[in-house]
């Protein structure tokens, strides 16, 4: 059992990054930033964060990276390289080539989960600028053994109940 921090499209925000790693530091084993913190990686607001870069990112992160956590490989990238905004095609294609589980990506701004051929695809949607609805947002995601329970939260730390949902993939 692990549990995961996914946030995207922070674009400058610092203290708000700070108090989601604070807020979740005790609870979970790693958290990842898809891209657009628009800080250097040296910058202690992005430490702890697993970061890749996005469109609007400059030096020092990787492009995309892929980690295995409980069992399951997650590949995440911001999605800008893959036409996110048009579709899921060319990101799940990648994904089918690094055998990943779960797909973490950004760039859209707009808060999403589903499953395409077995893979999780989850965009956080924005802590700053977010689309398609009100709320800044991001997700929590807990991999238990034979299912990934996510939970979606407000940048304020309120969860949004309904949104909560659980996911069974296949081995």
């Amino acid at each position: 059992m692990s549990k995961i921090l996914i946030v995207s499209d922070s674009h400058g925000l610092t203290k708000e990054l700070e108090v989601l790693r604070e807020r979740h530091v005790q609870e979970v084993d790693l958290m990842i930033h898809c891209g657009d913190s628009q800080l250097m990686p040296d910058e202690k607001y992005i430490s702890g964060y697993s970061t890749v870069m996005g469109n609007c990112d400059f030096g020092g992160y990787p492009i995309e990276t892929i980690t295995e956590v409980a069992g399951r490989k997650i590949f995440v990238t911001h999605g800008h390289k893959y036409s996110v905004k048009t579709s899921l095609m060319k990101l799940k294609y990648k994904a089918q080539e690094f055998r990943a589980n779960i797909v973490c990506f950004g760039h859209s701004h707009v808060l999403g989960a589903e499953v395409i051929d077995g893979i999780l695809f989850l965009n956080p949607g924005s802590i700053r600028l977010p689309r398609e609805r009100f709320e800044k947002t991001y997700i929590i995601l807990d991999l238990l053994d034979d299912k990934i329970k996510l939970s979606v939260f407000e940048l304020n730390g309120r969860e949004i109940a309904d949104l909560a949902h659980e996911f069974v993939l296949p081995n």
